[in-house]
């Protein structure tokens, strides 16, 4: 009976994606590791802040500043940084100031990561792949990340270039089936559907779905019918 469920593999993280839309995120440092922290929260849409001296400020993070992507507090961390801060993420090469961030961030129930130190870590960092709305993370759980770089470049070099386009349409083909069939009872029926879609379609083919094309495969919902990009523009003529 036990062999008929998945094996317990500790030591692994809950990998998940964290919604942290309209979010205060304070980076501490403006360094190059601290630069790509930013762009990770920056993607996902949040409000960062960036506590380090102007001369601390690489090219990047100066740039971002600049731009009024971020905004900047020109001087070293102070604990009434941390006011109003949803998540902190410290990237400076002072050990002891790092430790002193991560025990206030404790203390105050700040989900927290500190470069380079995992036992400091709430959560990590991975590798992602980014193409439109696909992300894809390759995380060793703080073991090896350049390793974590050299595994994501092969999966990534595995997936055809427009994979994101073809998501995009999936998600609208989606929205339009909300429209079409708002009931929630209709909720299992739709995922069934969606499934044939994704599953019979080839990435092209959903790629080159256009709105008229949708509208057309739209038709075939009330039957489970799944056709072919063939059949719907057949039908639509």
């Amino acid at each position: 009976m036990s062999h008929e469920f998945p094996k317990v593999q500790g030591g692994g993280s809950l990998i998940v994606a964290w919604q942290v839309k309209d979010k205060h995120v304070l980076v501490v440092g403006g360094g190059e590791v601290a630069a790509g922290r930013i762009l990770h929260a920056l993607n996902a849409d949040s409000r960062v802040t960036v506590v380090c001296p102007k001369t601390g400020l690489n090219d990047e993070v100066a740039f971002r500043v600049a731009q009024n992507q971020v905004s900047h507090i020109d001087r070293n961390f102070e604990p009434c940084d941390l006011d109003g801060a949803d998540m902190v993420l410290c990237a400076i090469d002072d050990p002891e100031a790092s430790s002193q961030v991560w025990k206030l961030c404790k203390e105050r129930r700040i989900p927290a990561n500190i470069a380079d130190v995992p036992p400091e870590c709430d959560f990590f960092f991975g590798s992602v792949h980014r193409d439109g709305p696909l992300q894809i993370m390759v995380s060793t759980n703080g073991n090896g990340p350049k390793l974590a770089s050299i595994i994501r470049k092969k999966i990534a070099n595995t997936l055809p270039s427009n994979t994101g386009a073809a998501i995009e349409n999936v998600g609208r083909l989606r929205k339009k089936l909300r429209e079409v069939a708002p009931d929630a009872n209709e909720g299992p029926k739709r995922m069934k559907w969606m499934s044939g879609v994704c599953e019979s379609w080839t990435l092209e083919e959903l790629v080159e779905m256009s709105e008229r094309d949708m509208d057309g495969l739209l038709k075939f919902y009330s039957t489970t019918k799944v056709p072919n990009l063939r059949e719907v523009r057949e039908d639509s003529h």
